[in-house]
């Protein structure tokens, strides 16, 4: 049996300022690959492109990666501000129902940063633009110098809820991770948990109540070092085991109700 098909949502980015282009990180695909045990597969984020029902039967899951732009506030009815930063409203437009398609069928999606806050707008949430400017919250946003290495070093420590399902899955209840991040989430959306907070209060690990598939999204950055780091080895290998799961179980499911 062929691996299975992760599509990784690309960011739209400019080579020189000047060459449009669909961008992706390599440590997404990398992640993906080399510990979810699946095929890495860049998703243009433009919906002039392609439908989300042939997303849908060309890709087993989803990684909605992180990205500069924020998703546009409108999408969650209130107005933009120069604090709500830049937008891509294309990518908006991809994510969002995907999402809500991936919860409906039970279709594996896994939210990272942004993609973090999307899963939570698709389902009706709410997002604070600036985290940092928020009575008793930590700048949660990248260190603006310093290596990779640094910008994405272990900054805080992340505690989930005892006896839920990220304490299950890692085994422990409280673990260290990086963080990037200046946007998090105000309003959880419908059927949104809340499994996992930074010290200061900051949701940091999610899921969509009683989704009939995978959908942990967490608001660090676990493709980073992920084959080496236990918290993000452990994520990327559930993921995995869901997109194994879909491929041999769910999608022959799905054409067979069609």
């Amino acid at each position: 049996m062929t691996r299975p098909v992760v599509g990784i949502i690309s960011n739209s980015h400019l080579i020189n300022d000047e060459y449009p282009a669909h961008a992706g990180g390599t440590m997404n695909s990398e992640a993906v690959s080399m510990v979810s045990g699946a095929i890495p597969l860049l998703i243009p984020a433009d919906p002039r492109l392609m439908s989300i029902e042939e997303l849908l039967d060309i890709c087993d899951g989803f990684l909605l990666t992180g990205g500069r732009p924020n998703v546009h506030p409108e999408e969650y009815g209130e107005a933009a501000t120069e604090a709500h930063g830049a937008f891509d409203r294309a990518r908006d437009a991809i994510t969002l129902p995907l999402v809500r398609a991936c919860v409906a069928r039970g279709q594996p999606v896994m939210g990272v940063c942004r993609g973090f806050q999307e899963v939570n707008v698709a389902m009706g949430g709410t997002l604070h633009p600036e985290i940092r400017d928020l009575p008793g919250r930590m700048n949660h946003r990248m260190p603006p110098d310093g290596t990779l290495e640094e910008k994405f070093e272990l900054r805080h420590s992340v505690r989930f809820t005892r006896g839920g399902v990220f304490h299950r899955l890692m085994g422990a209840e409280e673990v260290v991770t990086n963080t990037l991040h200046g946007q998090g989430i105000k309003t959880p959306g419908a059927r949104i948990v809340i499994d996992g907070t930074a010290d200061d209060g900051t949701p940091e690990a999610i899921y969509v109540r009683d989704a009939p598939g995978f959908t942990l999204s967490v608001q660090w950055h676990p493709e980073w070092n992920a084959a080496n780091d236990p918290v993000s080895r452990v994520l990327f290998t559930a993921f995995g085991k869901a997109l194994a799961d879909w491929r041999a179980c769910g999608a022959s499911s799905q054409l067979k109700s069609a």
